[in-house]
């Protein structure tokens, strides 16, 4: 579109792409609900300028080859600038060489394992700094530093896996006992011989990158082999409050995540977001990290878009680029120099209701940093309920 169409009224279409089938689909369910409900409210509230924002949408199946055939068609066919989506990272790997070639721009809701930039990518979810690196000193000065890793077989969990282990190396009495891996559709099978294995070493705590429906398997078979979360917890940083829905409350109960959002986060603006999701999608959704990124990023955009010249990449990102949100999290700020955004750090410890107790968290945003140069705790204070 040129700057005349914009004067027109033309609707904008953007490209909505994430996973309503497949195994990470009860997340990427999610991060749809919470875009489609941030077009709601931009529409509802006379637009931007008074166009229309009309969503594209297409079910990846959480497939990374169907997310780059998927790509291609909204560029081509659908002719849309902006594209919101992806949740794995081998999805993000196969969609940005299609982005980068067509100058074209993606919102990444998720959190990732850091160590990239892209000037076609707005990083929304943390990077490194902004939750491993939280996790790593929490869990090591509550629970000891011998650790034993887990994850899902792709990218994301063998990069956080070795940022999570150089982090505990780096504490006294450290020892990274094991590192394994299971497929994607891993089920409570798959997991036998690691609950053995994690028996014999009794390692401080499991670090588990396992991602989508195996997570519920993982957490069952930890509990069917009777161990105890306040002695030897699982920590994550992809265990939300949509995989406890998965497993059962009973069975979450006592482990810890690192995450920048948690459904208890105690404020107006979080309130009523969520109460604005009841109403658009009744119990249907599940509000996690996600979630609150894919919902903050469209208002981000919508935004920008309000003060561009016009439709394309080079009018808008000067527009996004230091920006400023107040999300459900706290006031967020896409950084200029990286893309990422500044977030808020915190530690939460699920309950007997499916929450999060949250136990640390930042006092202020903390500054992207994915290339881990400094390790920032971000003003780190105890939380209300503090770790027993």
């Amino acid at each position: 579109m040129t700057p005349t169409s914009k004067r027109r009224g033309d609707p904008i279409r953007v490209g909505v792409l994430f996973s309503e089938t497949g195994v990470t689909s009860t997340i990427g369910r999610s991060q749809l609900q919470g875009t489609l409900l941030a077009i709601d409210e931009i529409n509802s509230s006379g637009g931007v300028g008074g166009r229309e924002i009309v969503p594209v949408s297409y079910d990846a199946q959480s497939s990374p080859a169907r997310y780059a055939l998927l790509t291609e068609r909204l560029i081509t066919e659908d002719r849309v600038n902006v594209i919101f989506g992806c949740y794995m990272s081998s999805s993000r790997k196969a969609v940005l060489p299609i982005i980068e070639k067509w100058n074209k721009l993606l919102f990444y809701p998720t959190l990732y394992e850091g160590f990239e930039f892209s000037n076609n990518i707005i990083y929304t979810g943390a990077a490194p700094n902004q939750n491993s690196v939280q996790l790593a000193e929490f869990m090591t000065s509550n629970f000891g530093a011998r650790v034993y890793l887990i994850g899902s077989d792709y990218i994301y969990p063998y990069e956080s896996n070795r940022i999570m282990g150089d982090l505990v190396m780096q504490r006294p009495g450290s020892e990274k006992l094991a590192e394994r891996y299971v497929p994607l559709n891993a089920g409570l099978r798959d997991f036998a011989a690691i609950m053995k294995e994690i028996r014999d070493l009794r390692p401080d705590f499991i670090f588990s990158t396992v991602v989508g429906d195996s997570t519920a398997s993982l957490y069952c078979a930890y509990a069917e082999a009777g161990f105890d979360p306040r002695t030897m917890p699982i920590a994550s940083l992809t265990t939300s409050e949509a995989e406890i829905s998965q497993m059962g409350w009973e069975v979450a109960a006592g482990h810890y995540t690192s995450a920048p959002y948690f459904q208890s986060i105690d404020s107006e603006s979080n309130r009523g977001c969520l109460g604005r999701l009841r109403e658009r999608f009744g119990s249907e959704c599940v509000p996690n990290l996600c979630w609150e990124a894919a919902y903050f990023q469209m208002h981000m955009f919508a935004n920008a878009m309000r003060e561009s010249d016009g439709d394309e990449i080079a009018q808008i990102m000067p527009q996004l680029l230091g920006s400023e949100f107040d999300a459900p999290q706290g006031r967020v700020r896409i950084d200029p120099s990286n893309h990422h955004t500044c977030l808020y750090p915190r530690i939460g410890r699920a309950d007997a209701t499916g929450q999060f107790t949250i136990v640390r968290e930042a006092r202020r945003p903390v500054h992207p940093d994915p290339y881990l140069v400094t390790h920032s705790l971000g003003d780190w204070t105890v939380a209300l309920h503090a770790q027993p």
